[in-house]
């Protein structure tokens, strides 16, 4: 179809009024999305963070040389499932576990887990992880020796 007459101010305004409200439109649509999704901040203030940067550094360095093994799984019935062995391969039979499972956007409420040893150096949650993705953040303790954790589940 073909337009024949004339192209007046009311024609272009029209035009111009529909793109930007298309534009609008768009930009809330995702501007409600990024808003809604939205999972939160790593830390509050990078600044400090950083100041605090070398001594994390040195703290994961003194824990990786404890040789703590660990293996993290979930069961059918999805509880977690934590074996633990000292350097030497040995068990560890009388570990403390405080863990937090997070969501990694922080769309479900943190589950904090207790577990109870099964005797082998396993340890297995007192709850069940909902369906999904989640961080563990674990800290192992064994007698004055402690190490921090993070792992990733499905």
């Amino acid at each position: 179809m073909m337009f024949t007459g004339k192209f007046t101010g009311r024609h272009m305004t029209a035009i111009l009024v529909a793109f930007f409200s298309v534009v609008i439109a768009v930009n809330a649509y995702m501007a409600t999305l990024a808003v809604g999704s939205f999972g939160g901040t790593v830390v509050d203030n990078s600044y400090v963070a950083s100041q605090d940067f070398n001594r994390w550094i040195a703290k994961g360095r003194a824990e990786a040389a404890l040789g703590w093994r660990s293996e993290v799984g979930v069961t059918h019935d999805r509880h977690v499932v934590l074996a633990l062995a000292h350097a030497s391969g040995e068990p560890m039979l009388a570990a403390q576990i405080d863990m937090t499972a997070r969501h990694p956007l922080g769309r479900a409420p943190d589950i904090d887990l207790r577990f109870h040893a099964d005797g082998a150096g396993r340890y297995i949650s007192d709850k069940m992880l909902p369906f999904g993705r989640w961080q563990l953040h674990m800290t192992l303790r064994s007698g004055t020796q402690s190490q921090h954790l993070l792992q990733e589940v499905d």
